[in-house]
């Protein structure tokens, strides 16, 4: 297993193929539709616009297993340091401990570009991925009741958040 900084043009099928089955089969994402290879196009153009990393796991054949990456919490000026991460496993790969280390490269790399909070919104029946930021010191910081319809039923959103050490200097601009 090797943990890799994922490019479109080597990891974009996978990944595309990884949200794709968490949208269509899981409460993880709450979009309806398949994205497209145009929309993961635009989304890692907006990653590397804004030096966000796009984390994987790769296994020995080169097969990426699971990714991370986080983007803004809020658009708003002071909002810099907070970002929202979200990670993904290949549901061939789950329970094998990849969450782990892509949660900490995660933590790791934001501390790296001096981040403060880290945001996760997980769906509140999602009880591995809960038991996974706990396992990491997220706090859960609030609940919004009803905030998606999918599947025919409505979906709670938990938010769970960690306050890093950085920024070692913080500045208001």
């Amino acid at each position: 297993m090797k943990l890799i900084q994922c490019q479109l043009a080597s990891e974009g099928e996978a990944i595309l193929a990884i949200f794709n089955d968490a949208i269509l089969h899981t409460t993880a994402l709450y979009d309806y539709k398949a994205r497209t290879w145009d929309d993961m196009a635009q989304w890692f153009a907006e990653k590397e616009k804004k030096q966000y990393p796009v984390l994987g796991v790769v296994n020995d054949n080169k097969q990426l297993m699971g990714f991370a990456s986080y983007g803004p919490f809020r658009p708003r000026p002071a909002n810099k340091y907070a970002i929202e991460h979200s990670l993904y496993v290949h549901p061939d790969h789950r329970g094998k401990g990849l969450g782990k280390v892509l949660l900490a490269a995660i933590i790791d790399n934001a501390i790296e570009q001096q981040y403060h909070l880290l945001v996760g919104g997980i769906d509140a029946d999602n009880s591995g991925s809960i038991a996974l930021h706990e396992k990491f010191g997220f706090e859960h910081a609030g609940t919004i009741k009803d905030a998606a319809f999918k599947f025919g039923r409505w979906l709670d959103l938990a938010f769970y958040q960690k306050i890093l050490p950085t920024p070692f200097t913080p500045v208001e601009d």
